[in-house]
């Protein structure tokens, strides 16, 4: 079975992306678990560019990593000076990087307007700066930038770039899309030409997404003869981002007969991109293919049926061979087989003529007529069902809330405050709280309320709130009056749940989705639950 590389270049040409910025600490964190992953590289920045990237190779060397070695990055020679007198090289070697990659100029366009030199003296700073780092790194790599760009432009002095770079030392030629505009069937031919023209030379893929083609124009460098693949986790970069890895690694090891990570690694695959998702401080993207939450979820009650019966029928893979998981989302979309799935994960093995699922069936969809979406609030839907299955404990009662929200000066944030009456164990518990909003004075109420008796409720946080105007419900012509839907996410530092209210006041439904929350929460707690509930 034929071995390619991996590259990881998220901690260089990922945080170009304009949301992402990462401290030396977060790059650590990143290397150890792409280190984990099976990556083979990871560069971990440009040393002589930025405090911070030095800084990262310095902490690094403490580190003892198993799979990947670090890779630093840097760029040709200054024109105006020699390759010893180059701070830049300099810095690349300082760091003490066993891999180097050197990007340099490979279109004649770039050469005569960015750089302002002569063909020929870009060959020399290219074959120059190479050769100078070669003696002091284990290996060293060339980045080729817009190498197809340059290519289609001038075939042979971008040839001649390549060339300048292996007789400068150079163990992988990397043919970079840097503009993301080159197409699948161009890679390939590209790749095939510089393959016979420089044979005794590994060649590697680098793409951009500009035209959303990163990660086929990646397999098809790899079907050509590319034994390297460079590219990001989750496809972070600049501007329309980089070849995703979480895409083409499992394409390579699932579906075109290559090893890059191995099978075994595989299974890490969604756990280590939502944790990269997490470090960049960023949301996950649902519908990624492969390691998103929404890659194998299934709404259609026909698609649902099909799955339960063999997941072959709406699945390219099972999501357990990169770590995700199938999903039966509920909507009014819903047949008798998606509460059947959703009934099996709680623990009850249902006949789909059970009243109790006609029961679930007719509630959801009368439900989702005023606005509720079941398939993004799962633990608003669980609760749903375990009504349904006859439970009926309740934690506490309501009995009244009262909420004001008042501006009193023009150049004052508005005031506000929530009461709360509840009963709990037979007793009213009647509190009030202040808050930024009323939707977090009326949290806060409600859980000063509550928290006497259920201590775990301290642990519980709100991590997002969402509101969405339902255009499709409006009570009057302005749309003032239009159902809204209010989604909130929770967690306990354990697991996270999301619930939802709907309503046309805002405060209706945010209490709907608090008391959902809370609920949830005591009820996943509670001792007492049925021995098949979960």
């Amino acid at each position: 079975m034929k071995k390619i590389k991996i590259y990881d270049t998220t901690l260089r040409d990922g945080t170009q992306s304009e949301e992402i910025n990462l401290s030396v600490q977060d790059k650590v964190r990143v290397t150890i678990k792409l280190d984990n992953l099976g990556i083979h590289y990871v560069e971990g920045g440009w040393p002589g560019s930025n405090p911070t990237d030095e800084e990262f190779f310095k902490e690094i060397k403490s580190y003892a990593l198993v799979n990947a070695k670090v890779a630093a990055f840097g760029s040709t020679h200054n024109a105006r000076t020699t390759p010893e007198k180059d701070s830049n090289l300099n810095s690349l070697l300082k760091s003490g990087a066993k891999v180097i990659t050197l990007f340099g100029k490979t279109w004649d366009f770039h050469v005569s307007d960015a750089l302002g030199i002569k063909n020929e003296r870009n060959l020399e700073l290219i074959t120059n700066s190479l050769a100078y780092l070669r003696p002091n790194v284990e290996e060293l790599f060339f980045d080729a930038e817009h190498f197809f760009d340059g290519f289609k432009a001038n075939r042979e002095y971008a040839l001649s770039c390549l060339k300048a770079a292996a007789q400068g030392g150079a163990e992988v030629l990397v043919l970079c899309d840097t503009n993301g505009g080159t197409l699948p069937h161009e890679i390939s031919e590209i790749v095939e030409v510089v393959k016979k023209e420089i044979p005794d030379t590994d060649i590697g893929i680098h793409t951009h997404n500009d035209s959303e083609l990163a990660v086929a124009n990646a397999l098809a460098g790899v079907s050509s003869g590319a034994v390297q693949v460079q590219g990001t986790m989750n496809g972070y970069g600049e501007r329309c981002g980089n070849a995703n890895l979480c895409s083409i690694i499992p394409n390579l090891d699932l579906k075109m007969g290559y090893e890059s990570i191995g099978k075994e690694k595989l299974l890490k695959l969604t756990e280590i991109s939502t944790y990269i998702t997490e470090i960049a401080n960023l949301r996950p993207f649902m519908r990624q293919p492969y390691v998103g939450q929404g890659a194998f979820a299934h709404k259609g009650g026909v698609h649902v049926s099909a799955v339960l019966k063999d997941s072959a029928t709406y699945e390219h893979i099972a999501p357990e061979l990169v770590g995700n998981i199938r999903r039966v989302l509920l909507s009014d979309l819903s047949g008798a087989s998606n509460v059947l799935f959703k009934a099996k994960q709680y623990g009850y093995d249902l006949n789909k003529n059970d009243p109790a699922v006609q029961t679930i069936l007719a509630d959801i969809k009368e439900r989702e007529k005023m606005g509720y979406e079941y398939s993004v609030a799962e633990a608003s839907f669980e609760l749903l069902f375990f009504k349904a299955m006859g439970w009926s404990k309740r934690y506490f009662e309501f009995i009244n809330f009262f909420v004001v929200d008042a501006k009193r000066k023009e150049d004052h944030e508005p005031f506000s405050e929530a009461t709360v009456i509840v009963k709990v164990h037979g007793q009213n518990n009647h509190t009030a709280a202040s808050g930024l909003g009323p939707v977090n004075a009326l949290d806060s109420a409600l859980r000063k309320a509550l928290e006497p008796f259920y201590p775990q409720l301290k642990d519980v946080r709100l991590q997002d709130f969402k509101v969405r105007v339902l255009s499709g419900m409006v009570r009057n012509s302005d749309g003032t009056s239009s159902n809204v839907r209010v989604l909130i996410e929770s967690t306990d530092g354990k697991s996270q749940w999301t619930t939802m209210g709907v309503s046309h006041n805002i405060i209706e439904a945010s209490w709907q989705a608090l008391v959902d929350s809370i609920n949830y929460k005591l009820f996943r707690d509670d001792p007492q639950k049925w021995p098949n509930s979960r």
